[in-house]
């Protein structure tokens, strides 16, 4: 009966993908190394280990959004989903590798966004949780199927610069702002009736002047 192992060899952004991708390559290994593996359907839950690194003053006070106050952290401070993610691992013996691609966003809405725009530099602690199905050959030629052992995981540090340039190649110097549709109709006809250009000026507009915000108590 296969045994497999997982490893997360290294990452690399999706060269032609429309949207933000990562794609990280996986080395499956198994034992016995001459047993035919026809094909894995292979499944990743990813989770982000938040307790596993530190944070500076700046990042703590950008993720009192997602786990508030820095005292409170001790029963905060918690792993957080990521993603799942799936891929079909082809036929092989002994090793192979396949990549887990890993859609990424740069909307501040979605949890796993916050965290990494939180994050100044270093890295981000994950942990991979495998499952799926293995399709192999047992010794008398016939097809058999088994699941991957529950216990398969495997721990990896993204680097945090991997995730900022990859937000900078789709979004360079940009960010999102989500607005409920009513404000967003506001602001349009703000802009409008005031002919200003470009929504970076109609915000200006709107904000305080900076002498005003310094000397705000």
């Amino acid at each position: 009966m296969p045994d497999l192992d997982f490893k997360i060899a290294g990452i690399e952004p999706c060269a032609h993908g429309l949207t933000p991708l990562l794609n990280f390559k996986v080395e499956v290994t198994n034992s016995p190394a001459t047993e035919t593996i026809h094909n894995v359907i292979l499944q990743a839950q990813i989770q982000i280990q938040a307790t596993q690194r530190r944070y500076n003053a700046h990042e703590k006070e950008k993720l009192t959004e997602l786990f508030g106050t820095p005292e409170r952290w001790g029963e905060t401070l918690r792993s957080k989903l990521w993603a799942i993610t799936h891929t079909t691992v082809r036929s092989f013996s002994g090793s192979t590798t396949a990549l887990l691609t890993v859609p990424c966003t740069f909307d501040l809405n979605v949890m796993a966004t916050k965290y990494f725009y939180a994050l100044d530099d270093g890295e981000v602690p994950l942990l991979f949780l495998f499952s799926g199905t293995i399709f192999y050959e047992a010794e008398d030629g016939r097809l058999q199927v088994q699941q991957i052992s529950w216990n398969k995981e495997y721990a990896f540090r993204l680097s945090v610069k991997a995730w900022q340039d990859l937000m900078d190649h789709h979004y360079p110097n940009t960010a999102w702002l989500s607005l409920n549709r009513e404000v967003f109709e506001q602001l349009y006809a703000y802009r409008r009736n005031h002919g200003i250009p470009t929504w970076e000026q109609t915000i200006e507009q709107l904000l305080p002047a900076r002498e005003n915000v310094e000397a705000a108590p």
